[in-house]
C-alpha cells in the first residue's frame, strides 16, 4: 500500500494539473473499485472547479468549489496520474478530464483503491478520519504528543506505529526506517517510548518522512508518481528488504552477528539491526 511520501508525491504533483481547473468530463468506465464508486459520482464532479488538493494519512483528498471533497486511496496498485488523451487502458477505471484538455486517470490493475465522496463539513467525522491520529510532519507532533499516545501500551513500538489512531500515514517501511534512524528496537514495548526516546523517533519519523518527500517516494511494484514517473527513496533504504547485508552507520559484523535481521511481526516483514536498535 501506498504510505504517505507516496501519496504526497502525488498530491504536489496534481497541484499544478487540477487546482483552479474546472473538471469538464468525469467519467467513470468501471464502478467495482475495493468499494464501489458512490452513485452520481460523474455527475457530481462534472462542472465543478478544483479549488484545492489535501491529504489526510494515506487519502488524497480533492475539494471542489461547492463543497463536496473526492477521497481517493490508490490501494495496492491505484495511480492518479497525468494520461493523454485518446482510447483509455482497460484498468482506466475513473477519467478526470479538465476545460484545459488534460485528462488525469485513476488507474488501478488489482481494484484494491478506492473513491468516496463527502463534503468538507463531514471530512473530519468521515468513518475513514473519525478515529486516524495526527500527521507525523505537523509541527504539535512532537516527543510529548507521541509518548501520550503511547501511553499504556503493551504492543511493540512496531505495531503501535502502524496503528493509524497513533500517528497517521505509517506503513512498514518507514516505520522500519525510522525506528532504525532513532536507535530503538522494534520489539521494544510502545508504553516505554517516552522522554529522549520519543523525542527521538519523532525526530527520526520526520527526517525519513523528509528524505522520501525529495526522492518522490518508493516504489515498491506498482507506485509511480502523478507525472508517471518512479520514485527513488527505494534506493536509499537503510534496513527495508536488506536481510543480511551490512547496517549502514554501524559498526556490527554481519560475519559475526549476521547483519540486518528479518523478523515478522503482526504478519509484516521488519527489518532491524540487533546491536544499533535497543
Amino acid at each position: 500500500m501506498p504510505e504517505l511520501p507516496e501519496v504526497e508525491t502525488v498530491r504536489r504533483g496534481l497541484i499544478p494539473i487540477l487546482k483552479g481547473y474546472r473538471l469538464a468530463a468525469v467519467t467513470v468506465r468501471q464502478p467495482l473499485l475495493r468499494w464501489p464508486v458512490p452513485r452520481g459520482f460523474a455527475r457530481a464532479l462534472t462542472g465543478r472547479r478544483v479549488v484545492d488538493l489535501g491529504r489526510r494519512a494515506k487519502y488524497l483528498l480533492i475539494h471542489l468549489d461547492d463543497g463536496h471533497v473526492v477521497i481517493a486511496h490508490l490501494g495496492m496498485s491505484g495511480s492518479l496520474a497525468v494520461r493523454p488523451q485518446g482510447p483509455p487502458d482497460p484498468h482506466d477505471h475513473v477519467l478526470f478530464d479538465t476545460e484545459e484538455g488534460v485528462r488525469v486517470t485513476y488507474h488501478d490493475p488489482r481494484r484494491f483503491g478506492s473513491l468516496h465522496l463527502t463534503t468538507a463539513p463531514e471530512l473530519a467525522s468521515h468513518p475513514l478520519f473519525a478515529h486516524v491520529g495526527p500527521e507525523p510532519l505537523d509541527d504539535a507532533f512532537d516527543g510529548p504528543a507521541l509518548a501520550r499516545r503511547l501511553a499504556g501500551k503493551r504492543c511493540s513500538i512496531k505495531a503501535a506505529l502502524l496503528d493509524q489512531r497513533v500517528v497517521a500515514g505509517l506503513g512498514n517501511i518507514y516505520v522500519c526506517e525510522s525506528l532504525f534512524h532513532a536507535g530503538l528496537s522494534p520489539r521494544r514495548l510502545a508504553g516505554s517510548v517516552t522522554g529522549a526516546r520519543a523525542n527521538r523517533l519523532v525526530r527520526a519519523i520526520k527526517t525519513v518522512l523528509a528524505a522520501a518527500l525529495e526522492s518522490g517516494g518508493s516504489t515498491l511494484r506498482d507506485h509511480r508518481q502523478a507525472n508517471g514517473e518512479l520514485g527513488y527513496f527505494q534506493h536509499t533504504f537503510s534496513v527495508y528488504g536488506k536481510e543480511g547485508k551490512p547496517c549502514p552507520g554501524c559498526d556490527c559484523d554481519p560475519a559475526r552477528t549476521g547483519g540486518i535481521r528479518r523478523l515478522v511481526q503482526t504478519g509484516r516483514s521488519t527489518f532491524y539491526c540487533a546491536t544499533r536498535q535497543r
